[in-house]
């Protein structure tokens, strides 16, 4: 009896990479859709709120797989093209997003933070390689 040969490491993390930058379009999607929320007559973006605290656990997560920054920030790249293919009126006009400040706000709390904890990574990766060249 034989066993089927174990998947090797590479591909399991490709894989895990590829459904973190297929959920950075959804979170982008779902984070859209969402976005007119009110409660009662008081409009309550909660969506973006969301969209920035996935967009920094998947760019984590995807920093935690492949173990570079380059790559961390695939799920991001994905996120942004889900929001640009959502601002992208239908056949009727029919837009998506809202032209008001709701959109804005998406916009920036999507992407300041788990850009600026990209930044992070990649400052302390530089301070780190201008100290091993200095040894």
């Amino acid at each position: 009896m034989t066993t089927a040969p174990a998947a090797d490491h590479g591909t399991v993390d490709r894989l895990i990479l590829a459904l973190l930058v297929f959920d950075g379009f959804l979170t982008a999607l779902l984070a859209v859709l969402f976005l007119p929320t009110h409660i009662g007559a008081v409009a309550v973006p909660v969506s973006a709120l969301v969209a920035g605290v996935v967009n920094v656990l998947l760019v984590r997560g995807a920093r935690s797989v492949t173990g570079s920054v380059g790559q961390a920030t695939w799920p991001l790249v994905a996120w942004f093209v889900g929001f640009l293919v959502c601002m992208v009126g239908g056949p009727g006009g029919d837009r998506l997003l809202p032209a008001d400040w709701r959109t804005l706000l998406l916009l920036a709390v999507g992407l300041l933070p788990p850009i600026a904890m990209l930044f992070k990574w990649g400052a302390d990766a530089a301070v780190e390689r201008g100290q091993a060249t200095r040894r």
